[in-house]
């Protein structure tokens, strides 16, 4: 049984990070006031880009050239949301979609159908001390990524609920109008934000491609995106609501893993379709019992016009 535990903890250490930089990554730019359904094409362009140029590159900085990518293209979302105007659900999922046909196509045309060629994954790191200590030695072995997704949301809470930004990020997704009166930008504050939050979002695409596998698949990031939109929500638009969400659905998936490979009788029972389908479900019970009671901001997918103050 303590084996099994040490398996799931382990497990979730590994998918959790994902998620949490894209959880993250939503909800600093919807508590800005800005809909970002666009995190699955945000996630995909982490992924596909992190792992092209960890083939030439070391595979750390490779993570930041995706992580870069990803903000470029939150900044098309940025431009057309805030300058444009454009209906921001429309943007975000137009954007996913050149995102998934676009990689697509430069994955078949320049590697293969199914994925990129191997790349060396990120240095994983660990402390001999707790070799022998029962479940706590299941936190070896994770990359440090895996512990910037534990101490991320802190930093950001911190950010959002102590600090003078924080409180102007706040204050432009919930009365941008009374925030422009101080002469704060509110396009510039929320394009930052935007930006900020593609950063995020491309980080937890990357680390798919650079530390849990060693490449990038087609099927990346494979509906993980929207599941961190799913997270911010059950986590009311909160860095450390996001982030137990996060884990959460991460502990989902691991379990559905774990029930795959430790115990085979399972799969004699339960159809691997329906294993498969465990996080999502999760997802989808998770919200339907926490209803209506999440509190979006105020202003949240409202454009901004400072001539009609």
């Amino acid at each position: 049984m303590l084996e099994l535990l040490e398996a799931l903890l382990a497990s979730t250490l590994d998918y959790a990070p994902a998620l949490v930089f894209a959880a993250l990554g939503a909800t600093l730019s919807e508590r800005a006031g800005v809909v970002s359904l666009h995190v699955e094409g945000l996630m995909r362009t982490g992924a596909f880009v992190a792992a092209v140029a960890a083939l030439s590159l070391p595979t750390p900085l490779a993570v930041c050239v995706g992580m870069a990518a990803a903000a470029a293209v939150a900044g098309v979302h940025a431009l057309l949301s805030l300058r444009l105007r454009a209906d921001q659900v429309i943007s975000g999922m137009a954007l996913n979609l050149v995102a998934l046909s676009l990689f697509s196509f430069l994955l078949e045309a320049r590697f293969s159908p199914t994925g990129t060629p191997p790349i060396a994954q990120l240095s994983r790191h660990g402390l001999p001390a707790l070799e022998g200590v029962p479940l706590l030695r299941a936190l070896n072995g994770h990359t440090a990524l895996t512990w910037l997704a534990l101490a991320l949301p802190f930093a950001l809470s911190f950010l959002l609920y102590r600090t003078a930004w924080g409180l102007r990020v706040r204050a432009v997704g919930e009365a941008p109008a009374a925030v422009a009166t101080l002469g704060v930008s509110v396009a510039g504050l929320r394009a930052a934000c935007v930006v900020g939050g593609g950063l995020l979002a491309g980080l937890g695409g990357a680390v798919l491609s650079t530390s849990t596998l060693d490449r990038f698949e087609q099927h990346m990031p494979a509906g993980l995106g929207f599941m961190a939109l799913a997270a911010m929500v059950f986590g009311r638009w909160s860095p450390l609501g996001a982030f137990g969400a996060a884990v959460f659905f991460a502990a989902g998936n691991a379990l559905r893993v774990g029930l795959a490979s430790s115990a085979p009788g399972v799969l004699a029972v339960v159809p691997q379709g329906v294993l498969m389908a465990l996080p999502y479900a999760l997802t989808l019970g998770v919200l339907a019992v926490q209803g209506g009671r999440g509190q979006a901001p105020a202003a949240l997918g409202q454009p901004y016009d400072p001539e009609h103050r």
